[in-house]
């Protein structure tokens, strides 16, 4: 299962194990933490709905059009503070579906993240390992960080990075002026490696 803090994420931080995985059989679901609101100006219409729709595409795209997707629905860049009801709450439902859909590994951005939403994610995903009652293990991605040293890492089977950014260009709010002035990708985010490396956080008991 992979934990995405906003929708474009998915394919930034896991466009690669998405496609391998969901090509062996092994996706178990995409959990995306926020509504994606919060990269135009409030008032924005139809944002949260546009988000949703562009992740379905990236998705699709790269082989995971029949995998389920999972919206928590928490306000961009207004995350819940660990251990706050709602967090509790988001907590369980999380640890809920680990168990419903027999998941032994997490993939979600790692706590070195800058944006305050990465972060809430990784500590959103420890807790519903916590709770899970079944062993799973934690890795965790990077979008805006880089790899920590001396840390035990999983380099995933490639994928084409063509295809890869044509997944990205599914999340047309994000690269261009289609709903107004708002968040733009930075340029260098076009180039995707070919494989995602992921930092092992924690093994499976």
């Amino acid at each position: 299962m992979i934990l995405a803090p906003h929708p474009d994420d998915e394919t930034l931080g896991t466009g690669a194990l998405i496609a391998h995985s969901a090509a062996t059989g092994r996706l178990g679901g995409i959990v995306f933490l926020t509504d994606g609101s919060g990269s135009h100006p409030a008032g924005t219409p139809r944002l949260a709905a546009t988000r949703r729709r562009e992740a379905g595409h990236a998705i699709r795209k790269l082989g995971g059009g029949g995998v389920r997707l999972h919206w928590l629905g928490w306000r961009d860049a207004h995350p819940h503070e660990s251990g706050s009801v709602a967090f509790v709450r988001s907590a369980k439902r999380l640890a809920a579906l680990l168990r419903s859909s027999r998941i032994n590994a997490i993939a979600v951005s790692d706590r070195t993240e800058t944006h305050c939403d990465h972060v809430a994610a990784f500590e959103l995903a420890e807790a519903a390992v916590r709770s899970a009652r079944r062993s799973v293990t934690l890795f965790a991605y990077h979008v805006w960080s880089a790899h920590p040293a001396s840390v035990r890492r999983v380099v995933t089977p490639v994928v084409a990075p063509g295809r890869r950014r044509h997944a990205l260009r599914s999340h047309r709010s994000q690269m261009s002026p289609v709903l107004g002035n708002g968040f733009r990708l930075p340029s260098e985010k076009l180039r995707m490696p070919s494989s995602d490396t992921l930092t092992v956080r924690s093994l499976r008991r």
